[in-house]
């Protein structure tokens, strides 16, 4: 037992720990950020991520992934607390979504994310990567409170948003903020080098933060025009939890819209983190599976619990389980000390977290952007094949000009189409000879016959000629679909009329019932 807790406290110093501290240091921004574009208190991004390090890690069964307050909520959340009218309301909607993923999980429903497709996965990954990415460039070169919270690639060219407004840069951005970017950015890609092994035990993240700040410090003393402004600064209040709402439960069976924004809730956060989880575990190099039924039950209970003390919801976050597996995380201690690490900024150092830059923050995102959606990634999913590349790129295009679930939905109509197109050529084949001066024809089925080939078989059979011999071969199937049992028992009555012999092996006839 002792060895045990020695492992476990070695791997907390070496690695957790570090990562822990990166994934906060994503995590803080986001968390902000996110309450701000739900139209939610900035205190109840803070507790999401709080309860989403210091609970839901403890209790799940994922050792990597990470959970908090999600951007794909976002326009769902924002639109609950319009249409319901009082924060507090909305708070019941959070705990009737967390009771829904608890129901889920305990039918053990989670199963369907083993149903996601590969390409569709990575497509998804990339795509987030590349919304980092471009979502994190107007903030890197200092242009003035960006909305850059909305999931659309197309918001990009909004006339709120640096591309849109590109006649304003000079006067809303910060020469400042592009400097500070660009030696984070040498700093964070100098760090990942072998060469840098030596100062590994500092977070890479922590020590381009800590030069952002001196940075900024120094050209404040000189009163330079490179000094950043304010609003490119994060900005925590000293009394955040002073103003803590908590649900109405007078209202919960008075108000419908409750549990139609609560289970509309339940579903998305409930999507979003199978696939996450799906995303997390492919990052995983020691290949570790999550248990998704527990997940679920865990994310509902986490949800639930946030609903009780006046948090948004939470799911399990793809670019923070990201950040953890780039920083070097192990176990799940790594997102509980990123919870332990957001609990006690927030409480004793508010004053110094609002001295760091956004742009510090902006560089550490753009590296695990690139992780995402590294170059090499398109050359491999282009090696494999086209039915495993275009559903990929078809993903990452979708999700860039819509949102995440359009962007994997339309990805898995894709793959669909392959695989129906596949069952089509595959299921059975035809062969033909001439015996006797007459045409003898063969069709073998394959291992599985489903409904899939109705239209073909059908087509194929009515194409046999007169005066034929016909034989279905079945020997060697393990799955014949009835509607293929009904087509061949029906094709029995055609051939005596065409003068064709017909045999079958391995095929049962079944009743065909008339339709009147």
């Amino acid at each position: 037992m002792k060895r045990k807790i020695k492992y476990y406290r070695l791997v907390w110093l070496k690695h957790d720990l570090p990562a822990g501290l990166s994934v906060f240091f994503v995590a803080l921004p986001l968390c902000l950020g996110i309450a701000l574009a739900s139209g939610a208190p900035l205190y109840s991004g803070l507790l999401s991520g709080i309860i989403g390090g210091l609970m839901v890690s403890v209790l799940s069964g994922s050792q990597l992934g990470v959970s908090g307050p999600a951007a794909g909520l976002t326009t769902l959340v924002a639109a609950s607390i319009i249409s319901l009218g009082d924060f507090k309301v909305f708070l019941l909607a959070v705990i009737v979504a967390g009771m829904f993923q608890l129901i889920l999980g305990l039918l053990k429903l989670g199963s369907i994310a083993s149903y996601f497709p590969s390409s569709v996965i990575k497509g998804m990954l990339a795509a987030i990567g590349l919304m980092l990415i471009l979502k994190q460039i107007p903030i890197a070169i200092g242009y003035d409170q960006p909305d850059f919270w909305t999931s659309g690639f197309l918001q990009l060219f909004s006339p709120d948003n640096f591309l849109g407004s590109f006649q304003n840069f000079n006067q809303h951005s910060t020469r400042g903020a592009i400097l500070i970017s660009i030696i984070s950015l040498i700093l964070l890609i100098a760090l990942q080098q072998p060469f840098a092994k030596k100062i590994k035990l500092i977070p890479a993240p922590l020590i381009v933060v800590i030069i952002g700040i001196v940075i900024n410090i120094l050209f404040t003393n000189e009163a330079s025009v490179f000094s950043l402004k304010q609003t490119q600064l994060v900005n925590i209040p000293p009394n955040i939890f002073a103003d803590i709402s908590f649900p109405d439960f007078s209202k919960l069976f008075a108000i419908k819209e409750i549990w139609i924004n609560g289970i509309l809730i339940g579903i998305l956060a409930t999507l979003e983190t199978l696939l996450s989880v799906e995303a997390v575990d492919k990052l995983d190099k020691r290949n570790r599976i999550t248990p998704i039924n527990r997940e679920l039950i865990v994310q509902g209970i986490g949800n639930m619990t946030c609903g009780l003390l006046g948090a948004i919801p939470i799911t399990s976050v793809v670019v923070r389980g990201a950040a953890n597996v780039d920083a070097g995380g192990r176990t799940k201690l790594a997102s509980f000390t990123h919870g332990f690490f957001l609990l006690i900024a927030i409480l004793l150092i508010p004053s110094l977290l609002n001295k760091i830059p956004y742009a510090s923050l902006a560089a550490i995102l753009l590296i695990t952007g690139f992780n995402l959606t590294k170059p090499k990634l398109y050359h491999n999913m282009l090696g494999l094949g086209w039915k495993q590349f275009i559903p990929f790129i078809i993903t990452i295009i979708v999700i860039l000009s819509t949102d995440l679930l359009i962007g994997v939905s339309i990805g898995l109509l894709i793959s669909t189409y392959f695989i129906i197109q596949n069952n089509f050529k595959e299921e059975y084949k035809i062969s033909k000879k001439l015996q006797h001066e007459t045409e003898v024809y063969l069709i073998k089925l394959n291992s599985n016959v489903t409904f899939l080939n109705k239209v073909k078989l059908r087509k194929t059979l009515d194409q046999i000629p007169e005066y034929s011999v016909l034989t279905i071969d079945g020997s060697e199937c393990n799955f014949i679909d009835y509607d293929i049992l009904e087509i061949i028992s029906e094709y029995s009555n055609k051939a005596r009329n065409k003068h064709i012999e017909f045999h079958l092996l391995g095929v049962e006839k079944v009743n065909v019932t008339a339709l009147h």
